[in-house]
């Protein structure tokens, strides 16, 4: 019920306003849309003055949900497969309103941490400002704003984000190679995203606390590049997350082609016997490793060989509005 009553009067002003679209009908339209929204503003009032329906999101396994990933867009500069995919009409996208009323309702029920996610965020117009407004939710409790992106034009924003409220920040990047980028992701970028990722590392500080470097590892084309990917954290404090290779529509995926992170630990320890298993962080995804002398750290997210559904507490809101619990349907892993 929390979410079928949290639709925003523009939303029910849309829908109600397609069944009245031709020319002789919008006169004697007009007065019923007007009612309409004015019945919707009024329940809406109603429902906040009530406040939030539980002081927590806890679902039948007893898993408390205060992590939400709000996935901007479906659509993407390079992670679509070769063949496309359906995407949503655009009137059907969460418009800036309707994400911040329903952001709003889920930190007021316990969310103290949300991701923006997609398909590509940064592609969406309005994105620092929607940061900012997202922001404002701290006075009910939200503690981060993180983001997930490709890197390809994150550096043209990233400044205006961090300023905005920006605290966390996870790139993609599967491959150190600029040519394998090209073959990897069919568009050329690699630079880009390296610009991305040296600006955040350089932002890191009191407010912009973490940047992650997603990397899916996948056997016989990027395999061989950990250890360079491992050498990239002697020097700086970030973490270098190794995900398995995962299936999904249109990624061709073979099991022979995942790396079970078992196998890429103990591949690591052998040039870095000092590997060791470090503290992890409630509900993360990934089991953290460090080597010492490295400013840096190690994760992996074994999301095939070793599952971690029993202490998710992860909700996702699409971009077209539909609500998805992880352990009911799994998040892809472009979006960890």
């Amino acid at each position: 019920m929390l979410f079928l009553s949290s639709r925003p009067p523009s939303c029910s002003g849309r829908i109600f306003a397609r069944a009245y679209t031709t020319p002789s009908s919008l006169t004697r339209a007009e007065p019923l849309i007007s009612t309409r929204r004015a019945l919707v503003r009024e329940k809406i009032a109603q429902i906040d003055a009530q406040g939030p329906v539980a002081p927590s999101l806890i679902d039948s396994f007893g898993r408390r949900h205060n992590y939400l990933r709000i996935s901007l867009t479906e659509r993407c500069f390079y992670c679509m497969p070769t063949d496309g995919v359906e995407l949503s009409p655009k009137s059907n996208i969460l418009s800036d309103d309707e994400i911040i009323r329903l952001a709003t309702l889920f930190v007021k029920s316990g969310v103290t941490k949300i991701r923006l996610t997609g398909g590509e965020p940064t592609i969406r117009k309005g994105i620092v400002e929607l940061v900012g407004r997202l922001n404002e939710l701290r006075k009910h409790g939200l503690e981060s704003i993180g983001m997930t992106s490709n890197g390809l034009i994150l550096h043209r924003h990233l400044d205006q984000l961090v300023q905005n409220g920006l605290t966390h920040l996870n790139l993609s990047l599967d491959t150190l190679d600029p040519f394998k980028f090209e073959i990897m992701t069919r568009r050329m970028g690699h630079e880009a995203v390296l610009r991305s990722l040296n600006l955040a590392l350089a932002s890191q500080g009191l407010k912009f606390k973490s940047v992650k470097l997603n990397v899916v590892v996948i056997k016989g084309l990027n395999d061989s590049e950990a250890l360079d990917f491992v050498e990239m954290t002697r020097d700086q404090d970030m973490s270098i997350r190794f995900i398995e290779f995962m299936p999904f529509t249109g990624n061709k995926w073979d099991k022979a082609k995942m790396v079970p992170s078992a196998e890429l630990v103990s591949h690591i320890a052998l040039a870095h016997p000092g590997l060791t298993k470090a503290t992890d962080e409630l509900n993360d995804t990934a089991r953290s490793y460090t080597i010492p002398g490295f400013r840096g750290s190690l994760g992996f997210i074994s999301s095939m060989s070793d599952h971690f559904c029993g202490s998710c507490n992860r909700l996702r809101l699409t971009a077209d509005g539909e609500i998805k619990a992880r352990g009911v349907v799994c998040l892809p892993f472009d979006d960890l």
